[in-house]
């Protein structure tokens, strides 16, 4: 599936393009599954900072087997694999880098799989890398039924916070918050005064951004931080300084994709700070919404749209 016109999901088209080749240092994998992400709704209207040339293929995670792997790898012609395509992942094959290619827990299926590396290795990068989460901790969770919601709540509880709050646009989404682990569930409209003067928290994750975000601040705890991941909801907020004064609050920019690709090794250091937690299953990525390969434009719309819940994914034609 291809962006060929910067007119939205709906532009998106089915072509027959040439398999990749790769180059040095490149994973050739057989996609199995892809992971459906905001960044490719942005990329379908050119306001994603990763803007390539028309036509590209989108699509930055994915599962399948390796197909070809370079010499002296740790893969081998039918392992199972996640990686992190950057680009290329809504297609029948893809390429990967080494370094930003996984091995395949047997805990996840390859639809699971697809659903996890980037959502779950920015929760982490986030909470506990950027957030300085520390054990006991409560944490609110903005856009908590989605995909990157459902992620933040389940790294939450596996690396120790305390209370869980989930903000919810909708009750369908609310169970699936909760079925996440979330303790507390909100809905957006009004969240801080549901959450009451007791209700004060530590960290607040926010993909969402909008009007929503001075109230964030406002139920940040002494010392608390707001962590800026994404501005799902269209708008970028901006914050007046003098409020992080008052309670030495901070904001916080959580830019994974930038900093990992920036940086050898980090995406590996992530992983395998999360395997312990894949092998216990305390990390299972919620699934939402499968879609053929053929129904790329929907699954996109439904982020667009903001009716997903849990992570959309795109299964491959056999």
């Amino acid at each position: 599936m291809q962006i060929t016109s910067l007119e939205g999901p709906a532009a998106l088209e089915s072509r027959q393009v040439a398999v990749p080749v790769p180059r040095d240092g490149e994973v050739f994998i057989r996609v199995r599954a892809a992971g459906v992400s905001f960044p490719e709704v942005l990329q379908s209207r050119g306001l994603y900072q990763l803007a390539p040339p028309l036509p590209f293929i989108p699509g930055s995670e994915v599962a399948g087997e390796v197909v070809s792997a370079p010499a002296g790898s740790d893969f081998a012609p039918g392992d199972r694999v996640v990686a992190f395509t950057v680009l290329g992942g809504f297609a029948e094959y893809a390429v990967a880098q080494t370094d930003l290619t996984f091995p395949l827990p047997g805990e996840l299926s390859f639809e699971q799989a697809a659903g996890f590396g980037l959502n779950y290795l920015t929760a982490y990068f986030a909470l506990v890398e950027r957030g300085a989460m520390r054990a006991g901790e409560s944490v609110l969770v903005h856009g908590a039924g989605g995909g990157i919601g459902t992620a933040t709540i389940q790294v939450a509880r596996a690396f120790g916070a305390g209370r869980i709050v989930a903000v919810v646009s909708t009750a369908e989404k609310g169970e699936v918050a909760s079925a996440a682990g979330a303790d507390v569930v909100v809905m957006a409209d009004g969240f801080r005064e549901a959450l009451g003067e007791e209700g004060r928290v530590d960290l607040v994750v926010d993909p969402v951004g909008g009007d929503r975000f001075t109230d964030s601040l406002r139920v940040l705890a002494p010392g608390g931080r707001l962590l800026v991941i994404g501005f799902a909801g269209g708008e970028i907020p901006s914050v007046k300084v003098n409020r992080l004064l008052l309670n030495n609050t901070s904001v916080v920019g959580v830019g994974w994709g930038a900093y990992t690709l920036a940086v050898p090794g980090a995406a590996a250091r992530q992983w395998s700070a999360l395997a312990p937690h894949i092998a216990s299953r305390a990390l299972s990525p919620v699934l939402g919404a499968v879609y053929g390969l053929a129904d790329a434009s929907r699954a996109l719309l439904d982020l667009d749209e903001r009716t997903a819940t849990g992570k959309i994914v795109l299964r491959m034609p056999d």
